[in-house]
């Protein structure tokens, strides 16, 4: 009987009597957003759409007057590498192993359409209806991209292309076709099986007409089987054999990684050679 009335006696109490315990009240906590960088819903006649462009900036840009490199980021939304890629940025520039950077993410919204060569290939084709458009994008890129770029920050003229994948696959196209567009080119695990490894086998052509202009191209790639390293061993023994004094070139294979794995130590690799600090 007194278990049972001590029980009633706590329900009334938890119920609608006094609290059985103390109240706690937790310190008051000030919210405040955490603002990597800025996001621009850019107007793109050459698309005919919107498109997001987002930037990060070295954290001592605003109080500084020094103009910046820019690594311009394909697949670069907030939702796809961008924060990744200016992670590694600001990484580098905290620990003072790379130089500052301006880090331009343009977002992708149909890969295959925007990132891949047109191809004949029926079965492509069927697959992707949207494919091939790339020289399109590289005009969106180059003509409205970059101005943008250009004219809203400080900019250096050091200019630099980074993708993986599909966007590995542009890196190179651009290369090839446009050199001139950037200083340096970075292709990780380019997906230059795409429409039967053909842009590989286009490359010594386009290499004929290339200029002695200083630039770099770092290739790598993983153990991605041989659809992705055949075409690979193609294009690299074109640039051997139409090889430029004033073209630095160099490709890294990473046999532990996958194509899931590499682009995180690839892209740390890359910042580190690019924009390495000066020896004092």
């Amino acid at each position: 009987m007194r278990r049972l009335t001590l029980a009633l006696s706590l329900g009334l109490s938890m119920a609608g009597g006094a609290p059985a315990f103390a109240e706690t009240t937790a310190p008051m906590a000030v919210e405040t957003p955490i603002v990597i960088g800025q996001s621009y819903a850019l107007p793109s006649a050459v698309m005919n759409q919107t498109r997001e462009i987002n930037v990060w900036l070295p954290p001592g840009y605003a109080q500084s007057s020094q103009t910046y490199p820019v690594l311009y980021v394909l697949d670069g939304g907030q939702d796809q590498d961008f924060h990744h890629i200016s992670g590694i940025a600001q990484l580098g520039t905290i620990v003072g192993t790379t130089r500052d950077v301006i880090v331009v993410g343009i977002a992708s919204m149909d890969r295959r359409n925007e990132l891949a060569l047109p191809t004949d290939n029926p079965e492509l084709i069927a697959r992707y209806p949207t494919q091939g458009q790339s020289d399109r994008f590289r005009r969106f890129v180059g003509e409205e991209v970059m101005p943008f770029i250009e004219v809203r920050y400080r900019t250096s003229g050091e200019t630099a292309l980074m993708g993986e994948s599909l966007a590995g696959l542009f890196v190179v196209e651009t290369f090839l076709k446009e050199p001139q567009m950037f200083d340096a080119y970075v292709a990780v695990s380019p997906s230059l099986w795409w429409d039967g490894g053909k842009l590989a086998r286009q490359s010594g052509a386009h290499l004929r007409d290339h200029s002695n202009d200083p630039r770099t191209l770092i290739l790598t790639l993983g153990d991605e089987g041989e659809m992705m390293q055949a075409p690979m061993d193609v294009l690299i023994a074109n640039l051997r054999d139409h090889a430029l004094p004033g073209v630095k070139w160099d490709f890294t294979t990473r046999p532990t990684e996958s194509h899931a794995t590499i682009y995180h130590g690839a892209a740390l690799d890359a910042f580190r050679r690019l924009y390495a600090v000066p020896a004092s």
